[in-house]
């Protein structure tokens, strides 16, 4: 059996020119990076300006356990089923970080025959966004020390800066650290620490951004740090925007790139869904709506993740609106959820499936929620049993939702054509009937859009607040942060904030222990539990398997 990377390097690219020919996109609206990658300029999105929009298709997903759920080789094999039942299609992706690609999860290029390539340069430096990100990032922290080192004419205070350094690379080491030492000359001491890169918010503006414009706006109107007297201090008092912005100057370009059946493939911006908003850029997903009849997008990790901030954060702010879900799910993940060990899994098990099953149903009832058809998809293992499949055709039925088997990791998109059938066919019939609308309202205080969060989304009984969120609460609301969305960040394998809590878990309560307010992004972050934003490796990392050799090929990279 061939492995992931083994596949792709098998595959038959189509010259990049050529797949962007098929989109209607000109040689001057291209800047390829290579043969098979290429940026989008500003000259397609003048041009597409005023076009018709396709349809908008979210890819969620079940809380994510070790057995694998297959969210984004759901979605590359979607798009590629659209082409086999003759629609036209454009996936939009976020790009994958280094962290997990060396630790633990590997590449986020999807799997098997259902996967966006070139995946080797996908999953390492691709066009050197997440490069640029963390200059750009690190940009405003040296020159924000410099400005305390140059005679701190602003009057920062030292102990209340905001910012962090950044590098895209999961390194617990660095999560908290002094700068400054070694005498006057090397700067002013202080307690600092590094985010991965996908935490930052630059990363966040990257990707909400409406344009070269708005992304300098929104870098000066980050929150760095508060002076002496309490008086905050933004990125543009310190005159770093435009360089800023100048680092970024291609990096705010999506880009294009194709499956293993040559659909096209526009991969952006990368925030994690866990400590950031979890969306590939609004850039991305606006252009591919314009250029396809349906743009096929995924939001990170469960439901209660990606999606909830995909619909109450990225939708709110860029006026989106989708027009189909789709949960993805597996019989071995729903079987874990209902306590089967990893081990245990490929054994047929109808009790704990049953049981496990609770954890899709809340996920379908939460995208319920939103005013939007859901259609779920079962990723299939050839472990499946009938009478295990037979649980979930009657847990679907229970929903009110229809579902369909997925066979994309192994057959590509002929094994997805029954799923592209049903979106398509569930998007017409709902035609007219959508009231997409995002769970809470505007004017809500920052503690109600988190408790309705926490009790529509998670299931709690309510939330706790510790020092530090209380503390942070009153400088937000007086910069305004009462007008914004929340960004929840927590763990991923729950429901709630404690990941040990599997299935569907009742009679708990979330704990906020801090907030920020993101300014430029336009957001208020909410730390949940333990929930960290600079990840660490595992004790066997998946950089030890990667290895490259006198050819320049590539192996061990999945």
């Amino acid at each position: 059996m061939l492995t992931d990377i083994e596949i792709a390097q098998q595959a038959k690219l189509l010259p990049i020119r050529e797949i962007a020919a098929g989109l209607g996109i000109s040689e001057e609206e291209l800047e390829p990076y290579g043969r098979y990658k290429a940026k989008l300029n500003e000259a397609l999105f003048r041009r597409l300006r005023d076009a018709k929009d396709g349809k908008l298709i979210l890819v969620t997903a079940i809380n994510p356990t070790p057995a694998g759920e297959g969210k984004t080789t759901t979605t590359a094999g979607l798009g590629e089923a659209m082409a086999k039942i003759g629609k036209k299609a454009v996936i939009a992706l976020r790009e994958p970080s280094l962290g997990p690609v060396f630790g633990v999860k590997g590449g986020a290029a999807g799997g098997g025959y259902a996967q966006v390539v070139p995946m080797e340069d996908i999953n390492l430096h691709f066009t050197g966004d997440m490069h640029a990100i963390t200059s750009a990032n690190n940009l405003l922290c040296a020159m924000l020390d410099n400005h305390l080192q140059q005679g701190n004419e602003l009057s920062i205070d030292p102990r209340r800066i905001l910012l962090k350094r950044c590098l895209d690379m999961n390194d617990r080491a660095l999560r908290n650290l002094v700068v400054g030492l070694g005498g006057k000359v090397n700067g002013v001491p202080r307690e600092d620490g590094f985010v991965i890169t996908v935490a930052t918010e630059v990363m966040a503006i990257l990707c909400l951004a409406a344009d070269p414009a708005d992304l300098k706006q929104r870098l000066g109107n980050i929150l760095v740090a508060y002076t002496y007297d309490g008086k905050p201090v933004y990125a543009r008092d310190l005159k770093a925007e435009g360089a800023m912005a100048a680092l970024l100057k291609d990096a705010i370009q999506p880009n294009l790139v194709q499956t293993l059946e040559n659909t096209p493939a526009i991969m952006h911006g990368g925030p994690f869904a866990n400590i950031a908003h979890g969306c590939n850029s609004v850039r991305a997903t606006k252009l591919a709506l314009k250029l396809a009849d349906y743009c096929i997008t995924e939001a990170g990790f469960g439901s209660d993740l990606g999606a909830e901030k995909f619909m109450d954060i990225k939708c709110r702010l860029a006026g989106l609106a989708p027009d189909c879900v789709v949960v993805v799910a597996t019989v071995r993940a729903l079987k874990y959820n209902g306590g089967v060990p990893k081990a245990e899994l490929a054994a047929e098990n109808v009790p704990a499936l049953e049981k496990g099953a609770a954890n899709l149903a809340a996920h379908v009832e939460n995208m319920k929620k939103y005013g939007v058809p859901v259609v779920v998809a079962i990723n299939r293992f050839h472990t499946d049993t009938d009478a295990e499949l037979k649980v979930i055709d009657g847990c679907c039925k229970s929903l009110g939702v229809p579902y369909a088997l997925s066979e994309v990791f192994g057959k590509g998109g002929e094994g997805g054509v029954a799923l592209a059938e049903t979106v398509v066919a569930e998007i017409a019939r709902t035609e007219g009937q959508r009231r997409f609308a995002p769970l809470y309202k505007d004017n809500l205080t920052i503690e109600e859009k988190i408790e309705t969060i926490a009790k529509e989304i998670y299931g709690a009984d309510g939330v706790t607040y510790g020092p530090a969120a209380k503390k942070a609460l009153p400088d937000i609301r007086a910069l305004g942060g009462d007008k914004l969305p929340v960004c929840i960040a927590k763990t991923q394998y729950s429901l709630s904030d404690n990941a040990a809590l599997l299935g569907r878990p009742k009679g708990f309560t979330v704990t906020i222990r801090d907030l920020r307010l993101s300014n430029g992004a336009g957001f208020v972050v909410a730390y949940a539990g333990d929930i960290m934003t600079m990840p660490g490796l595992p004790k066997a990392p998946a950089a030890q398997r990667i290895d490259v050799d006198g050819e320049g090929m590539i192996s061990g990279l999945f």
